[in-house]
């Protein structure tokens, strides 16, 4: 049965593997989240300790949807610790494994981002994603607008700069 919730950092490592692996499935196809073709497991895991770093500070948080174990998607928000943008978060790496796509689980991730960023007063989200991928049309329909994008913005997984996309979404205007 599919389950959907924020991860502790102190449960991490039970789910290490899992996000490595989902990491490595959704940039082998095609994913624009970072990381080149040649990603290995080693390099997956040195930004993992990135995030869990922080999430241990309070600036990450991590969704993951599994199924009896298994990882099929996660989705991270990050916080902004400036002073001026406490209002703000920018949503990150919403993964789901190429085998579990179409079953409702990055809307899902997304709802359970979306409810917590409200409840942690961060009614500004942000996001950038790849001009033209099915991600924009994704965004678009949970109410995400488009600003704009930058040309040649950054390299896809086979090498080949692209312009990306950027969208905010507001859940709440800050109270002053």
């Amino acid at each position: 049965m599919l389950s959907i919730a924020r991860l502790a950092a102190a449960d991490f490592e039970s789910y290490r593997q899992g996000l490595g692996s989902l990491l490595l499935d959704c940039v082998a196809h095609g994913a624009s989240v970072g990381f080149l073709a040649d990603l290995d497991i080693d390099a997956a895991n040195i930004y993992f300790d990135q995030v869990l770093a922080g999430m241990r500070d309070g600036t990450h948080l991590l969704w993951l949807a599994h199924d009896q174990g298994e990882v099929l998607g996660s989705v991270q928000l990050v916080l902004c610790q400036k002073p001026n943008g406490l209002n703000r978060a920018e949503v990150q790496k919403l993964l789901v494994h190429s085998n579990s796509r179409r079953r409702g689980i990055a809307n899902s991730l997304m709802q359970c981002l979306e409810g917590e960023a409200a409840e942690l007063q961060r009614g500004l989200l942000y996001l950038d994603t790849e001009a033209g991928s099915d991600a924009e049309a994704f965004y678009q329909a949970l109410g995400y607008t488009c600003i704009g994008g930058l040309p040649d913005y950054a390299c896809g997984p086979d090498g080949q700069y692209r312009a990306n996309a950027i969208y905010y979404k507001t859940l709440s205007r800050p109270q002053p």
